[in-house]
This record gives C-alpha cells, structure tokens and sequence, in this order.
C-alpha cells in the first residue's frame, strides 16, 4: 500500500473513533450545559490551536512541505486559537463573548476546509511524509476540531430551552 493510500485511510479513519467517543460521552454532556458553559468547552479545546505554528518550523516538518499549505494550515491554525483564548477571556462580556465565539468557529472550520482544500490541491497524501513530526496533527487532532466545530453551530443555533421560549413567547402575545 503505499503511503498517500496510508495517509487517506487515516484521514478519512481519523473521525470514526472521535465520532464515537464524541457521541457517547461528549455531546449528551454538551446538550445538558448551560450555552455558555458549553461553549467555553469547545473554546477551551481550540485555544490550544497556536499549536499549529508548528507547520512552519524547519526540521519540525519536512523540506518538501509546500510552504502555501504549511502557512496557511500554520496562521490560520493560529489564528483561530487566538480569538477561542480571547472568547475564554470575555465570557462575562456577553456580547463580546458570544462574537468571538462565531468568530473562531466560522474562522477555525473555514481554515480546516481550507486545508482540506489545498492538501487536495499539492498532493499532501502524496507528500505526507513531508509533514514528519506533525503527522498525527491531521489524522488525530483535526478530526475533533471539526466535529466540535459542528458541535458549537449547532450549539449556537438551537433552539432555546422550554422556560426561555415562554417568557420570550409570552411577551411578543402582550
């Protein structure tokens, strides 16, 4: 088999067990929170996203690596973990709080399809032993990311809970 086939399997294998654990353990315990509370936990996970700078650094990725995806994939990577830090930082600046929050999630998933997108267009499979040491990156921590990411829209575009909806109901009837 050869490497970008290896590559694709985990790509693809990298959701299964997330998914799993996800749906078993995360996701009821996400549904049941406080919106606040729960997205302070999906923040919490993405603030370690400066993590990503390390596609950048010489030695820690391969030469061959193209420069365009390790940038990008590196900054928005970045990016995306400064405004989840800045998020936990404002939680009791409500307004404040909750725009930080669409913004790293819109930014955090738009870097991801991104990535996705370019890793497509240079051939990343076919290069994937250029990504050395941050291998696991893709094929383990990526898959989570994006499942949270789905998690927090759904989050914040829910419906709210039975109480909240008859006091907002009862006084567009008055």
């Amino acid at each position: 088999m050869s490497p970008a086939t290896v590559f694709q399997i985990h790509l693809v294998l990298g959701y299964v067990p997330w998914l799993l654990w996800f749906g078993a353990y995360v996701w009821p315990r996400l549904k049941s929170m406080d919106r606040v509370e729960a997205q302070r936990a999906i923040a919490t996970l993405h603030s370690f996203r400066f993590f990503g700078l390390v596609f950048i650094i010489p030695g820690v990725v391969g030469p061959n690596l193209p420069v365009d995806f390790a940038e990008f994939a590196a900054y928005g990577d970045f990016a995306t973990g400064v405004l989840a830090m800045l998020a936990l930082l404002t939680v009791r600046m409500q307004a404040l709080f909750w725009l930080l929050v669409v913004a790293f999630n819109l930014v955090g998933a738009a870097d991801i399809l991104i990535d996705y997108y370019h890793g497509v267009q240079f051939d990343l499979p076919a290069l994937s032993g250029q990504l050395a040491a941050t291998y696991w990156i893709p094929i383990i921590y990526v898959p989570l990311l994006m499942i949270t990411h789905f998690a927090a829209f759904y989050l914040l575009v829910r419906s709210w809970p039975e109480p909240i909806r008859s006091l907002t109901g009862d006084a567009a009837a008055s």
